[in-house]
């Protein structure tokens, strides 16, 4: 049987759509956080500092 979703269920307690959406926020923290960080080393990369990225394009790169 598949969880309860909160969306879908007013019985649902309320600290369970908070733990959800806690969840969700920090995936996406995280998520901006890599996305900084990959536009950070290509700024870097057009001003001739490489900073030693080790994956491009989901392939691992040897310096």
């Amino acid at each position: 049987m598949a969880p309860l979703r909160g969306e879908d269920s007013r019985l649902v307690r309320p600290y369970l759509l908070a733990h959800e959406r806690r969840d969700l926020a920090h995936e996406q923290h995280e998520q901006a956080k890599r996305q900084r960080s990959r536009r950070r080393a290509l700024w870097l990369a057009v001003h001739g500092v490489d900073i030693g990225t080790r994956r491009i394009h989901g392939v691992e790169v040897v310096a």
